[in-house]
């Protein structure tokens, strides 16, 4: 029988990206009742509403973005103008157009700020056009504005990625100008944390990804208060793409209809709570988040090695039940100070690491939206990991597992052996 394999014969799993294929049993089941035929003579014109705002916008799409949006109760719609974008991420670059072109001629280009751990991608996307109008300003906590009037732009996430906190905002209130403000609510569902009120900022982005798990359809959105703001964000849409595809819009309508249609055929006497949201496609979404994050909390519980945080139940007004949230990624703190992504990565498993994010290495962010055979592995990977120090426990070296071991200057290596003798070898990280 040959011997046991080693983490370095064991495949990579791969945590770092958000892809969200956790809700991919859940449209196997039900993705029938999304399907649309589409002919030849459709989609032929730019133009979908030439009198709307967002001109570009299939009606469709705007009536089942409002329509969800009022089931669920995560935000306000009324008085707020839909713009449509490839994704949310390009609606980001256009609200940041939007904002800074929108201020008044000044010097230095705008600051955008966001509080650490802020998403990664944040400052790649700001600096990427190296643009005269705005620049990355860092973390929003350590910000400061000697003169307390120059205009910025603060992005608040909430629920944040990478740490699954919910966020206000942290400089706008404390200057005289009060500061822009672009809210990311894009794991503002309640397949993720408690609907504890209907956001209503003044911009608020949401994308089909992480609603509904289509990231492939390349769909989000902006729910708009200032019509000025709305009509520069899709300016900017017209520029860079000319509109969003036609196609990828009434996909992603059919199925906000599919979820919304579900959400009020189980709604009970008083309306959506208790075992009536759980049967929803949020419902069992939320099981099975929820259920992944018990599994990943009984694994770090009983080591000393990691850490996660701590999230307190609150009232969900769609569920109408308390429960903790369950965020779509696990900010995960190695506990003995090593390098947090390092460490995964010398056991096979790839994650996006803290400094990234504008945090510590010792951090790192792992997806818990993958599919359920690499988190299954995941978890099994990370059970046999254990730290000892160096000069007190060389004997640890030898046990069955994954040892991590700290030097005398902190440096993390890592020992995999079984009490066979088995693949036994020592391997520095960094």
């Amino acid at each position: 029988m040959p011997p046991p394999a080693t983490v370095r014969q064991s495949p990579v799993i791969n945590l770092d990206r958000g892809d969200p294929s956790v809700f991919e049993p859940y449209w196997k089941k039900n993705g029938g009742k999304c399907t649309i035929t589409i002919s030849g003579h459709e989609s032929l014109s730019y133009f979908s509403d030439p009198h709307s705002v967002c001109w570009y916008m299939e009606p469709e799409l705007q009536e089942a973005i409002r329509r969800v949006h009022r089931i669920v109760g995560n935000a306000r719609t009324e008085g707020y103008h839909v713009v449509v974008g490839t994704g949310s991420t390009v609606l980001f670059q256009a609200a940041l157009y939007a904002l800074s072109s929108s201020s008044a001629a000044v010097a230095q280009p705008m600051k955008v700020v966001c509080a650490a751990p802020y998403y990664s991608q944040y400052k790649e996307q700001v600096e990427l056009l190296q643009s005269r109008l705005y620049e990355w300003g860092g973390d929003a906590k350590t910000y400061d504005d000697e003169d307390k009037t120059a205009p910025f732009i603060e992005v608040v996430t909430s629920p944040n990625n990478p740490d699954g906190s919910l966020r206000e905002a942290m400089v706008a209130n404390k200057t005289e100008n009060g500061g822009k403000l672009i809210h990311d609510l894009a794991y503002y569902w309640p397949n993720y944390t408690p609907i504890t009120r209907p956001a209503d900022n003044d911009i608020m982005l949401f994308t089909l990804t992480k609603c509904t798990g289509h990231a492939g359809s390349r769909i989000g959105w902006a729910l708009v208060k200032d019509v000025a703001v709305a009509q520069k964000m899709t300016s900017f849409m017209q520029i860079t793409t000319i509109g969003v595809s036609k196609d990828s819009q009434l996909q992603a309508a059919k199925i906000l209809q599919v979820v919304a249609d579900d959400c009020e055929s189980k709604a009970g006497a008083f309306g959506y709570g208790g075992d009536d949201a759980d049967r929803t496609f949020f419902g069992e979404c939320r099981k099975v988040m929820a259920g992944r994050w018990e599994k990943l909390r009984e694994v770090v519980k009983g080591k000393d090695v990691f850490g996660l945080p701590k999230y307190p139940k609150r009232y969900c007004n769609f569920s109408g039940r308390y429960f903790q949230p369950a965020p779509a990624f696990g900010w995960l703190e190695c506990k003995e100070g090593c390098d947090a992504s390092a460490l995964m990565k010398a056991n096979n498993v790839l994650t996006r690491g803290g400094e990234t994010f504008g945090a510590s290495n010792r951090y790192t962010r792992i997806t818990m939206i993958g599919r359920e055979e690499e988190f299954d592995c995941f978890l099994e990977r990370i059970s046999g990991i254990h730290c000892v120090d160096e000069d007190k426990d060389k004997d640890k070296e030898g046990e069955e597992g994954l040892v991590v071991i700290l030097d005398n200057n902190g440096d993390a290596h890592r020992g995999n052996g079984d009490s066979n003798g088995h693949g036994n070898w020592l391997h520095e990280v960094k």
